[in-house]
C-alpha cells in the first residue's frame, strides 16, 4: 500500500514520505482545479473521515486528532483537497488512484488474475527496466533495491504490486530467504547489480573481488529461483571482464524438480537511442537462457541479441529537441536553497501540462499513446552568478575548454581531466548519456536554448519516462533516480523479443 495509517507511522523516513504523499494529493487536487476552473473550496457539509479511510491515512476516527497534528498548518488546505475531490469524482476520475489503498488493492486483484509472463527485478532503482517489460505484458512479481526514495517512487507508479513484495533492503537477506517471497515460478529474473571492482580483472575474478559482492548475490538469486531468461545490464566498462561473467552464468548446474538446469549467456554493448530513446546511452546487455528453453524453442542468446538489433533497424531514432519540445520554458533560480518551492517562473514538482494535445511523435511514444493532462518534475537548478555567465555564453558543443569562458572557468587549472565538467547540449543530435551524477551538478547538461540545466523531468523525458511518472523525494535525489534507471523504451525493446520464446 502507499499510505500507513498515521498510528503506525515508524520513523523520521516514513513521516517524510507521509508528509510528501500528502502534498502530492493536495497538489494533484489544486492541479485539477487549476486545469478545470473550479473553485479550490471544500463544502462544510462534507465528512471526509470514510474517504480519509479509502485512501489509508486513518484506520478509526479517533486518529482525525493526530492527522491535525502531524499536519499542522497544512492540514485545513488538505481537508479541501479530500473535499474537492468527494465533490467532483466523476470528473476526477482515476488521477488520484494511485494515493488510495483502497484503488491499488484493486489494481493488484486485478494483476493476479492476469496469467502474464513473470518478473523478479533486482536493483530495481525507481523502476525503468520493470515499466518496459510491464508494457511488453510481464507481471512483476518481486522488486528489490536498498535506497528508500527509489522504493518510494517505484511503489507509487507501481501500484499493481503488492507492497510485501517491494522490498527495501540488502539483497543477501532476500537470496538467503527466497521462499518467502517467491511461490512460483519466474521466467525472467532481471537487474543490474553494481560491480565496481573489474578495473582489477587481470589479477582476480570479478566475482571474488569484495567489491562485488551484490554482483555475486544476483548470479545466487538466479541459481534459488532458476528463471527461464535473465537479463543483466551495467556498464560498458564492464567489457573487461565480460568473459568472467559467462564463465559465472555457465557454470551453474542447479538441480530442481528432478531436472538439472543450465544456463548459456550472451553480452553485448546496446545504445539506447537504436530504441528510439532520445539519447546516445551504451549499456552492457547480458541475457542468460535456461538450457531447457534453449532446446524447447531453438533459440540462443546470441540469436536474441541478433533479433534485438533486426527490430531496432525499424524504430524511428530522435533527437533532444523532440525531449524539450512541448513544455514549459522555466528560468533558473539565481537564490540558493529554493530548488524545492514551487515557482511560476522556475517550476513546480506537478504543474497542469499546457502542452497536452500537442502532436508531439516521441512523447506520444514514451507516454504510451496517453494524452497527459499533468507534468511531474519540472524545476530548473540554481544556478550561481558565474554558471550563469558561463552557462550563457557557451553555444551547444561547447565545453570547459572554451576561450569565450577562459577567463571566468573555476577550473581552468583541471581541464586536462574536466574538460566535459561543463557541456551545452547540441539540441538537434541525441543527448549525451544522463548520468547520476547530475545529483551533484548539471553543468554537463546545459540546456540548449535556456541559461539554466535540464530539469529532472527533461532528463526523464530523454531516458523516455513518461510524463506522468513521479520522482520521489528530494530535488537532488530526482536526477540520481532519473541517472541510475534503465531507458523504459530500451528495456521494451529487449522484452518484445524475448517474449516470443515465453508461453
Amino acid at each position: 500500500m502507499i499510505f500507513k495509517a498515521v498510528s503506525q507511522i515508524d520513523g523520521k523516513t516514513e513521516k517524510s514520505f507521509f508528509l510528501e504523499q500528502i502534498n502530492v494529493y493536495t497538489r494533484l487536487v489544486q492541479c485539477f482545479c487549476e486545469k478545470n476552473n473550479i473553485e479550490f473550496v471544500g463544502s462544510t457539509d462534507i465528512n471526509i473521515e470514510n474517504e480519509l479511510k479509502e485512501i489509508g491515512i486513518i484506520n478509526e476516527s479517533s486518529e482525525l486528532k493526530e492527522l491535525k497534528s502531524l499536519l499542522g498548518e497544512n492540514y485545513d488546505c488538505f481537508e479541501t483537497a479530500v473535499k474537492v475531490a468527494i465533490s467532483n469524482k466523476p470528473l476526477v476520475g482515476d488521477l488520484l488512484d494511485k494515493l488510495y489503498n483502497s484503488k491499488r488493492k484493486e489494481m493488484q486483484k486485478e494483476a493476479a488474475k492476469k496469467n502474464n509472463m513473470t518478473l523478479v527485478d533486482f536493483f530495481c532503482g525507481a523502476g525503468g527496466l520493470s515499466l518496459g517489460f510491464l508494457q511488453e505484458g510481464f507481471n512483476v512479481k518481486l522488486a528489490n533495491d536498498i535506497e528508500d526514495v527509489c522504493i518510494q517512487t517505484y511503489k507509487y507508479n507501481h501500484p499493481e504490486l503488492p507492497s510485501n513484495k517491494l522490498i527495501q533492503g540488502d539483497i543477501k537477506q532476500i537470496v538467503d530467504h527466497i521462499e518467502e517471497y517467491i511461490d512460483q515460478e519466474i521466467d525472467i529474473v532481471v537487474g543490474g547489480p553494481p560491480c565496481q571492482g573489474f578495473s582489477e580483472a587481470n589479477r582476480q575474478r570479478v566475482i571474488d573481488d569484495p567489491r562485488n559482492k551484490l554482483y555475486k548475490y544476483f548470479i545466487q538469486a538466479v541459481e534459488k529461483i532458476v528463471p527461464k531468461f535473465v537479463v543483466m545490464e551495467n556498464v560498458k566498462g564492464m567489457l573487461k571482464v565480460a568473459n568472467q561473467v559467462v564463465e559465472d552464468y555457465e557454470s551453474l548446474r542447479i538441480r530442481k524438480n528432478g531436472k538439472v538446469y543450465s544456463y548459456k549467456v550472451a553480452y553485448q554493448v546496446l545504445n539506447s537511442q537504436n530504441f528510439s530513446v532520445a539519447q546516445s546511452r551504451e549499456r552492457l546487455i547480458y541475457i542468460a537462457i535456461r538450457n531447457d528453453v534453449i532446446k524447447e524453442k531453438k533459440i540462443t542468446p546470441q540469436k536474441i541479441f541478433e533479433q534485438i538489433e533486426e527490430s531496432c533497424k525499424e524504430n524511428k531514432q530522435y533527437i533532444l529537441q523532440d525531449a524539450l519540445n512541448d513544455i514549459k520554458a522555466l528560468d533558473a533560480p539565481r537564490v540558493k536553497n529554493v530548488n524545492e518551492i514551487d515557482s511560476e517562473t522556475t517550476g513546480k514538482k506537478i504543474d497542469v501540462n499546457a502542452y497536452e494535445n500537442n502532436d508531439n511523435a516521441y512523447l506520444k511514444l514514451i507516454n504510451n499513446g496517453k494524452n497527459i493532462s499533468y507534468v511531474y518534475n519540472h524545476k530548473a537548478r540554481y544556478v550561481s552568478d558565474v554558471n550563469y555567465e558561463i552557462y550563457d555564453k557557451l553555444n551547444p558543443g561547447d565545453d570547459a575548454t572554451d576561450e569565450k569562458i577562459a577567463d571566468i572557468m573555476p577550473y581552468a587549472h583541471r581541464n586536462h581531466c574536466f574538460k566535459d565538467k561543463y557541456y551545452k547540449l547540441h539540441a538537434d543530435r541525441p543527448c549525451r548519456t544522463i548520468t547520476a551524477h547530475l545529483r551533484m551538478d548539471c553543468h554537463s547538461h546545459i540546456h540548449p536554448t535556456q541559461v539554466r540545466a535540464l530539469t529532472p523531468r527533461e532528463a526523464a523525458r530523454v531516458q523516455s519516462f513518461p510524463d506522468d511518472y513521479l520522482f520521489w523525494g528530494a530535488y537532488l535525489k530526482t536526477y540520481m533516480q532519473v541517472g541510475n534507471a534503465v531507458p523504459p523504451m530500451m528495456a521494451r525493446g529487449i522484452a518484445a523479443i524475448i517474449k516470443r520464446y515465453l508461453g
